[in-house]
């Protein structure tokens, strides 16, 4: 049996890129472990992954066998009616191929094709050492990590993504003699910069993870992350509170820190009277602090900051962490009371001069089509409309304030706590904040009725005045986001059960789109006045239509997330229902009719019933004359048909589609019964015409909840 051996390389550099860091470590231990299997090197990887720290990746792999397993060869020589002459001796072609083999040609073997019997040559060789491939490994695993922009040091040909200053190769006990980007390989690693600035001694590759730790570099990320999250939790506790743990932030200070330490930090109270989301943006964006809340989740006046290192003086480190956030606290209340005095509704008043989009007009105009859009979508939904307009009519105010020039990020929120401040209703000035929702993906929609017909809204005009003005998006440029727009008002709608006609509140948001935008849709030369308005007419709704499209495009995908399969989409998309809380509802419907066993078979008879009646020639009656049928399983079709509409009526006219499809899937057995004994395609006109017409009642109600032809196979 081979033997294998652990595996250690180590890559020991400057600082790397933060938030590259994970994606090179993962690519170089990817990269190593399919190197090694491309050359039938065996792994045993038990629970082995990427390991990394701000100066170093590494891979550790548990078992790797010491060489490869024999390596069999086979070449495929002439045929023997051209190896071989009349006498059977060999031909120049044959001579040629033992040569270049390296064999007499009667030491070749034979086997047989399509063709005939031909020549071959097999071989068998061991297999190489493992520590002759490792260079070969070590250069492809470093060729193939993502680095775009590579750092080049001193006069060397060669990059990185930051300069390579040591490098650890261990196989078994044995160093392994490798060289990468300059640097031969030994055993020695490097402690913590400050802690431990000295070589590590590195006997065999199980002792690496030790020798790292008791040199104060804790390599793997997993117990790294861990001593943070508990670091981080015990200061906040004993400072009265419970930590804000973003998954983004954490993964950031991960990258950051070897030895990581908490230290407890506070601000002054004054601070909390701004927004906390700007506070909390700037502990954790700019600053990589972790926020304290209290049981209410509102923000103390306390954070801790991560140092790598343990101080002696840990209050320098304190001193140091909150003097560089007070700053920052400072512009931050500033801007709030400034925008405060000036009020939120005044700020409007400069939208007016804020270009939107040069064929779309200004903010302003943009705020007052949203406006118009929300008072009419929100009593269809049963929300108060002059809420909704009132909200929309202030949603961009908070674009020319003080608080979202410095952080952009916050427009909507701050707009809330100015509305708040203004005494708005409550539900006008959540609905600012929640128009924005959902903000990126897996983020959930807005939560209020004012705040769900607002984003509505918002979206519907975002979409019409993209494809009005030309910007739609083509590959990965979206310039207004119009993709994240898209599924944004489809789930809205979706999630919050809303039955609207999407096409009307499509056609609607175009209407109200700028003439400057719908010119260029219908202005193909000089125009009549007779000519404007039918061709304004077609453009607007060729702009809809695709809005429209767009939108399905964007469903699409957020079905197939949801594990709905592509047949199922079809077979409702063809329908194009107007309501997209509709659409979702046929979408479950067709998913409990797939599951029935007579849904296969009435799938295809429907895509057969189909293909019939494209063929058919003249026009069809829209009903069967039960004096023309006479076949009795036509006869039964008839009256199970004519049964299914009764049952079927309340189910549909209601909305509830698996009820429908159920009574539908009981007419497999009349339905198979017809096709195996009645011809349709009769020379009889009449008789033919009346059973085209019998199937096109029976396909007309098949099809009443999606085209069920797409599930067939």
């Amino acid at each position: 049996m081979n033997k294998m051996n652990p595996l250690l390389i180590e890559l020991g550099t400057e600082e790397l890129p933060v938030k590259a860091l994970p994606g090179l470590a993962q690519a170089f231990f990817d990269g190593v472990v399919a190197a090694l299997d491309k050359r039938g090197v065996a792994i045993e990887p038990g629970d082995a992954k990427p390991l990394y720290s701000p100066r170093r990746i590494a891979v550790l792999l548990p078992g790797v066998a010491t060489e490869q397993p024999e390596q069999k060869s086979e070449v495929l020589g002439p045929y023997l009616n051209i190896a071989l002459d009349a006498e059977g001796k060999p031909t120049k072609a044959l001579e040629g191929f033992a040569a270049k083999a390296g064999v007499d040609w009667t030491q070749l073997e034979k086997t047989s094709d399509a063709k005939g019997e031909r020549f071959v040559h097999r071989a068998v060789k061991p297999g190489a050492q493992t520590g002759e491939l490792l260079q070969a490994v070590l250069d492809e695993a470093l060729a193939g990590m993502p680095i775009p922009k590579p750092m080049r040091w001193g006069d060397h040909p060669y990059g990185f993504a930051r300069p390579l200053h040591w490098l650890v190769a261990l196989f078994g006990d044995d160093v392994v003699g490798l060289e990468a980007l300059g640097i031969r390989a030994g055993r020695n690693s490097r402690g913590h910069r400050f802690m431990h600035d000295k070589p590590v001694w590195v006997q065999r590759p199980g002792d690496y993870l030790d020798a790292l730790r008791a040199a104060h570099v804790l390599v793997d990320p997993d117990a790294r992350r861990a001593r943070i999250v508990a670091e981080v939790e015990g200061a906040a506790k004993a400072a009265g509170g419970s930590a804000r743990i973003d998954e983004d932030n954490l993964q950031q200070v991960n990258c950051l820190n070897e030895w990581p330490v908490a230290v407890a930090c506070s601000f002054e109270r004054e601070f909390l009277g701004v927004p906390q989301e700007a506070l909390v943006t700037t502990m954790e964006t700019n600053q990589k602090f972790f926020p304290v809340l209290d049981d209410g989740g509102r923000l103390t006046e306390h954070f801790i900051g991560i140092a790598n290192i343990e101080s002696k003086d840990e209050s320098e480190i304190r001193k140091g962490y909150e003097r560089v956030i007070r700053p920052r606290f400072a512009d931050a209340k500033f801007f709030f009371d400034e925008d405060l005095k000036q009020g939120l509704e005044a700020m409007g008043a400069g939208l007016a001069t804020v270009t939107y989009q040069a064929k779309l007009g200004s903010v302003a105009d943009k705020a007052q089509r949203v406006a118009a859009l929300a008072e009419a979508i929100a009593p269809q939904v049963g929300v108060d409309a002059a809420l909704a307009k009132r909200a929309a009519l202030l949603a961009k105010n908070d674009l020319q304030s003080r608080m979202v020039n410095e952080f952009p990020e916050l427009q909507g929120i701050a707009g809330r706590y100015y509305a708040q401040r203004a005494n708005e209703p409550a539900e006008v000035a959540l609905a600012i904040d929640e128009a924005y929702q959902p903000r990126f993906a897996g983020d959930d929609i807005a939560l209020s009725g004012v705040g769900k017909v607002l984003a509505i809204a918002e979206r519907l005009d975002t979409l019409a005045g993209g494809f009005a003005a030309g910007l739609k998006p083509t590959g990965n440029k979206d310039p207004f986001a119009l993709r994240r727009n898209a599924l944004g008002l489809a789930r809205t709608i979706i999630e919050s059960g809303y039955d609207l006609d999407l096409t009307i509140s499509i056609s609607e948001a175009v209407s109200a789109q700028s003439e400057n935008a719908l010119r260029d849709h219908y202005e193909t030369g000089p125009l009549t006045i007779d000519q404007v308005e039918p061709r304004k007419a077609r453009a607007r709704a060729k702009i809809a239509d695709d809005i429209r499209d767009f939108i399905l495009d964007r469903l699409r995908g957020y079905y197939a997330d949801k594990g709905v399969p592509g047949s199922h989409f079809n077979a409702v998309a063809e329908l194009k229902p107007k309501s997209l809380y509709d659409f979702d509802r046929r979408i479950d419907a067709i998913g409990t009719f797939a599951q029935l066993p007579e849904a296969a078979a009435l799938a295809a008879a429907n895509k057969r019933i189909g293909n019939i009646l494209k063929k058919a020639e003249g026009e069809i009656p829209n009903i069967e004359d039960h004096a023309l049928l006479s076949e009795p399983a036509e006869l039964a079709l008839a009256e199970a048909v004519e049964a299914v509409y009764g049952e079927t009526g309340h189910a549909l006219a209601h909305g509830d589609y698996v009820d429908a499809l159920a009574h539908l899937a009981r007419l497999r057995p009349q339905v198979d019964a017809f096709f195996d004994n009645v011809m349709v395609n009769v020379d009889d006109a009449a008789i033919r015409n009346n059973r085209l017409a019998l199937l096109k009642r029976l396909a007309e109600r098949l099809g009443s909840v999606a085209a069920i032809e797409h599930l067939s196979a």
